[in-house]
């Protein structure tokens, strides 16, 4: 579980404060490959045989998506600012295709190096090159080569975004950071934390809300969700060797087509028969029906009274009499049921 979103090199900057120029050396191994950054661009250590693929007679070669991924984009080669310039400025003016492949290729590889600084939140790199492609191509189609800014240093930006934003969908099984609000919360909440503990404030929900220009309801959500574990519906409820589980404890929020075809069918019948038994009862008796037992929101003992003019003891013992009555008519009515409840406030 991701628990802060400041990703950290290890040199300690943060990935929002290093630019990209600055990016550490980054190295790793998978499987038999090994991959550097030597200043000018990617270098591989490959195998003696140059082929890509460590061979022994002994073993079946295995496929490394990884490997051949890298071992493919090193054949492109990067651009000059004036060639930069030059594609991007035609992209701009008529979408040529062509140029914006070019565009992409030859940025490819600053996709990895980016990828590479996230490799620890999330170890599955190529999700994380796959993410940072799409920022790479939505920094191309935002892009202004007039602008003076060469396209890496801008594309940086997306591409961090885009991989952020996988990381915040893909860190949970339920998803915190479902819209815009939700990922600012996300991505500063922990940061406003400290710059108020630093000034020796106590953060409180209200304080963050309002620093953060967020609902504070919001906010607590989005804090419950961080601080929170995911816990599957299939898991036992309290003892592991119980038989109830936690999706046996949620009421549906849906009934089914038959539910709600029985229970109106229900309803019409149950209507059906007050308005028969109201019938056998005296005018009295029906106010009592309509205005206490029958209504959305029963009136008062004494507002009946005073309608009455008569005691709200005298309308108590009225009503105790045609409830019995009512429950006895319901009973007959229906003869699978043997009792009736009725809640009054």
């Amino acid at each position: 579980m991701i628990e802060t979103i400041d990703v950290t090199t290890d040199d300690d900057a943060t990935i929002d404060e290093a630019p990209i120029d600055e990016t550490p050396e980054l190295s790793f191994v998978n499987s038999d490959m090994a991959f550097e950054e030597d200043g000018d661009g990617m270098a591989f250590e490959e195998d003696e045989d140059g082929d890509g693929e460590t061979t022994d007679s002994s073993e079946i070669a295995r496929y490394d998506p990884l490997r051949a991924y890298l071992l493919e984009i090193r054949e492109f080669a990067s651009l000059s600012r004036e060639e930069e310039h030059s594609l991007a400025a035609l992209y701009h003016k008529t979408g040529d295709r062509d140029a914006a492949y070019q565009l992409v290729t030859s940025n490819l590889r600053l996709v990895v190096k980016i990828a590479m600084i996230y490799h620890k939140v999330y170890r599955n790199i190529l999700d994380l090159i796959q993410e940072g492609n799409l920022g790479l191509m939505q920094a191309i189609r935002r892009f202004d080569p007039d602008r003076g800014t060469r396209l890496p240093t801008y594309a940086a930006w997306w591409i961090k975004a885009y991989i952020l934003k996988f990381l915040l969908d893909n860190a949970r099984m339920v998803k915190i950071g479902t819209t815009n609000t939700r990922r600012k919360i996300l991505m500063n909440l922990n940061r406003e934390k400290r710059d108020l503990e630093a000034k020796g404030i106590v953060p409180t929900s209200r304080q963050l809300a309002e620093n953060m220009g967020v609902d504070e309801m919001e906010l607590c959500e989005v804090e419950q969700g961080m601080t929170g574990i995911d816990i599957s519906l299939d898991a036992p409820v309290g003892d592991a060797d119980g038989d109830t589980r936690y999706i046996d404890t949620l009421r549906l929020m849906e009934q089914s087509v038959d539910e709600k075809i029985a229970q109106g069918e229900f309803s019409e019948l149950l209507e059906k028969r007050f308005k028969e038994f109201s019938t056998t009862i005296s005018e009295r008796e029906r106010e009592i029906l309509t205005r206490r037992l029958l209504a959305d929101k029963p009136e008062t003992l004494q507002a009946i009274a005073d309608h009455y003019g008569i005691t709200k003891e005298a309308v108590r013992i009225a009503e105790k009499k045609l409830i019995a009555k009512l429950r006895q008519y319901l009973i007959e009515s229906f003869g699978d049921v043997r009792e009736i409840e009725f809640h009054l406030s």
